[in-house]
């Protein structure tokens, strides 16, 4: 292992917690400085993390600080990504990448100037979860994969987040919020989307902050709070995805892969650790399966470690921007189809991402 990448964060909300628990088992990361426009945040989270407490400007211009993770709201993802480029830093992003392609795609465009680096969220999938789940469908347990079936769903954010108002502002809701985790799945699995036909609807319901210090607080809503999409990847394989925050309780799988021989249950890709489970016509019945890839015990965080290992060994990282981008396309046509009645054929592809072998441990790195 080199030199570790100096690390500073930007935007100390509830999701920087998650980094900071990861932080402390990735070697080749070394966390310095954080900063927030709330300055009373930033030296509360900077007492607490052991590292200076700065401006949002000073972190950026920072000498030392080799890397930023940005975990701003997502309406500031590509401003504060591209001054961190600007100031010759690589970047690491909290999802989406943006809030559409057409913003997003100069600030990768700035980094490939540059000779820089640019990773993003959903870093899950690294996980020995999604992974052992590649593992299994290379290795042709349940023969050629035909189609997968997506659902994630839940009644809103606003029942557990203390400041879920941007939730339900452009860059939020259940598409770009959490079908990142599920498309950046389903690429990983099987390859790049090529077009998609989607659905999209919002309710009527009142919503409001339930908890924390905003509760009572009226939440306005400008996204649809219901997708429903058809994608067809380069592989061939179709897949149905449903995202939605209008849904109290389901019964609906969550994430199931289906194949000429059999059946395999993927774990919650907005997790990154639970457990794999197969069924295949020899043996129907859904059994459990031994852990056969990917990084154990991971968190947040992981993608950026392997981007600094990657910046080291002078290889593709597996987080990029380039897969960020390709899903936020998805999304972006996702949404357009809709709106337009119509199939919309994706103009980006990526590379599948190489798979994370399960002796990939921090403490070699």
């Amino acid at each position: 292992m080199g030199v570790p990448l100096k690390v500073g964060v930007i935007g100390v909300g509830k999701i920087s917690e998650q980094y900071f628990a990861s932080f402390p088992q990735l070697p080749n990361l070394d966390l310095v400085a954080v900063a927030d426009i709330d300055a009373a945040r930033t030296k509360q989270v900077a007492d607490e993390q052991g590292v200076r407490a700065l401006t949002v400007d000073e972190l950026l211009a920072d000498p030392e600080i080799d890397a930023v993770v940005n975990l701003t709201i997502p309406a500031a993802h590509v401003e504060v990504g591209t001054k961190a480029l600007n100031a010759g830093k690589h970047v690491f992003a909290e999802k989406p990448l943006g809030l559409n392609p057409t913003e997003a795609l100069p600030m990768l465009e700035l980094a490939d100037e540059k000779g820089l680096r640019v990773g993003s969220a959903p870093d899950t999938v690294l996980g020995t979860g999604v992974q052992t789940a590649r593992q299994v469908l290379d290795s042709g347990a349940i023969g050629e994969p035909v189609a997968a079936q997506v659902h994630w769903s839940a009644p809103g954010h606003e029942r557990w987040h203390p400041s879920p108002l941007f939730y339900y502002q452009p860059g939020g809701g259940p598409l770009l919020d959490m079908a990142p985790y599920y498309l950046t799945s389903l690429i990983t699995l099987f390859g790049p989307i090529t077009r998609v036909s989607g659905l999209a609807t919002r309710s009527d319901r009142e919503r409001t902050v339930e908890t924390g210090p905003l509760a009572g607080t009226a939440i306005p809503v400008d996204v649809d709070t219901h997708v429903s999409a058809l994608l067809e990847h380069a592989s061939g394989v179709t897949s149905t995805l449903t995202v939605s925050f209008e849904i109290w309780a389901t019964k609906s799988p969550l994430f199931e892969v289906y194949g000429t021989k059999g059946t395999l249950e993927v774990p919650d890709p907005n997790r990154f650790s639970d457990p794999v489970s197969l069924s295949t016509s020899d043996a129907p019945d859904f059994v459990e399966v031994p852990v056969s890839a990917g990084y154990a015990d991971a968190g947040r965080g992981y993608g950026l470690a392997d981007m600094a290992r990657a910046i080291e060994t002078d290889r593709p990282h597996r987080a990029s921007g380039r897969l960020a981008f390709h899903v936020l396309e998805a999304m972006d046509a996702i949404l357009r189809s809709s709106d337009e009645k119509r199939v919309i054929e994706l103009e980006s592809t990526v590379e599948r991402p190489e798979p994370v072998p399960f002796e990939a441990r921090p403490e070699t790195w």
